[in-house]
């Protein structure tokens, strides 16, 4: 899909497309429509992003916890997103034996008790063993800063899911 294709659709195609960049937001897809025309691939990646920058810190939080947790019931019930699906899959996340389950699950939720949002990671880009060790270092940051890590891994799984909607490389993870 080239970047006149994107510009030229209504908004209700646009927030079908990309209503899910951010994980269960299609709202952040909806205002980033208002914003039309994009330069190129990259432009429209700066402004989803950018959304997320402009958000007081309730509706960051907010955004976080529309992810599901890794390897957590929603993936083995089959009720995770397609693309959380595909990423988790990636990762190796669905074939892990009950006691690394178990363990992925102990680890979100001491996460999900200290910070009130669940683990988000670009999980596609790691194996289950990388994902259980940034688990556990990141259990060990403080609130403001896990804040601002999370949001990061949010941007570059938007980055991702752009890059595969529009055929192309993602600009920078």
């Amino acid at each position: 899909m080239d970047m006149e294709q994107v510009n030229a659709m209504d908004f209700g195609d646009f927030v079908d497309v990309f209503g899910n960049v951010i994980e269960r937001c299609p709202l952040v897809a909806a205002a980033v429509w208002s914003q039309r025309p994009f330069a190129d691939p990259g432009d429209l990646e700066a402004r989803f992003c950018a959304f997320l920058d402009a958000l007081p810190q309730a509706g960051q939080e907010g955004i976080l916890r529309c992810h599901p947790d890794l390897a957590g019931r929603e993936l083995q019930r089959g009720t995770l997103t397609a693309e959380s699906q595909r990423e988790q899959r990636a990762a190796g996340l669905q074939g892990l034996g009950a006691a690394e389950r178990d363990r992925l699950a102990l680890l979100n939720a001491q996460y999900r008790a200290r910070f009130g949002f669940p683990f988000v990671l670009a999980a596609r880009l790691r194996d289950p063993a990388s994902v259980a060790r940034e688990l556990e270092r990141r259990l060990r940051c403080s609130p403001a800063q896990e804040l601002r890590t999370a949001l990061g891994e949010v941007k570059t799984i938007g980055r991702l899911r752009l890059a595969d909607l529009l055929g192309t490389e993602p600009a920078r993870l």
